[in-house]
């Protein structure tokens, strides 16, 4: 029970990593506000969490959205301690395929959907003198892939951001951190998959046995291998922790 009493809101928890956070965080004893923008789907999220689960339906996109979000929650359960900055998109394509459309729609969610959460987070948390906000990065935002520009890019962007609202933050007593995952088995590897079949001419289910084989650990991340350092962020022990972003990977990245 090392998060007895607190209360999270965790973006882009429907499902996924997201699920999985609130899933730890309830059984170590937080109350959690569930965002994303799919209702429906989070709305079922939080039925199969039960009642320490609350649906929040959040477009990270809309700041109108976001303040409301935020505002829910803070009604719902009277106050914020810890935001995770889950939310994201992924996308594939060669330089010269790369569209502005696909560029600004990963932007969107992934880096300004993560600054005007730990914005709003922030202005909650500012008059307690107290919070912890977790960022979701990726070994992608550590080095360019050549097929991954965009996604890279903003993740590159995430770790930044983690470190200026890190340095900016911490005089408030908020504590910003950032995990970093390696590649991670899930339902969007379906979709990841897909992009290396169609541009590496690859076979369906190829690329990932061959960026698991790949991970000095011996296999693929799961979203459970990530709960951990979540959960470590979130409690007194990380206190003097400040800015900095930590590879969940299975060794992938050395820092």
């Amino acid at each position: 029970m090392r998060l007895a009493g607190k209360t999270a809101l965790i973006t882009g928890a429907a499902r996924g990593i997201g699920f999985e956070f609130a899933r730890a965080y309830i059984a170590e004893g937080a109350t959690v506000a569930l965002a994303d923008v799919n209702a429906a789907a989070v709305s079922l999220a939080a039925q199969k969490l039960g009642p320490k689960a609350h649906p929040i339906v959040m477009d990270v996109t809309d700041q109108t959205s976001i303040d409301a979000g935020f505002a829910e929650t803070v009604r719902r359960m009277g106050q914020l301690d810890i935001l995770i900055n889950n939310a994201a998109l992924f996308s594939a394509a060669p330089i010269v395929e790369i569209t502005r459309a696909d560029h600004d729609r990963l932007f969107a969610v992934n880096v300004a959907g993560t600054l005007f959460a730990m914005q709003a987070a922030a202005r909650h948390m500012i008059p307690r003198g107290a919070g912890t906000i977790i960022n979701m990065a990726s070994q992608a935002g550590r080095r360019g892939e050549g097929l991954v520009a965009v996604y890279c890019a903003t993740k590159a962007a995430v770790i930044s951001l983690t470190q200026s609202a890190g340095l900016d933050l911490i005089r408030h007593g908020i504590n910003v951190n950032a995990i970093a995952p390696g590649v991670v088995d899930g339902e969007h590897w379906d979709g990841v998959d897909a992009f290396f079949a169609k541009y590496e001419g690859k076979a369906p289910g190829q690329k990932k046995r061959e960026v698991g084989a790949a991970v000095p650990f011996g296999r693929m991340g799961t979203a459970q291998d990530l709960t951990g350092m979540a959960i470590f962020l979130a409690t007194p022990e990380a206190k003097y922790i400040v800015a900095q972003c930590f590879g969940v990977d299975g060794g992938n990245w050395m820092a």
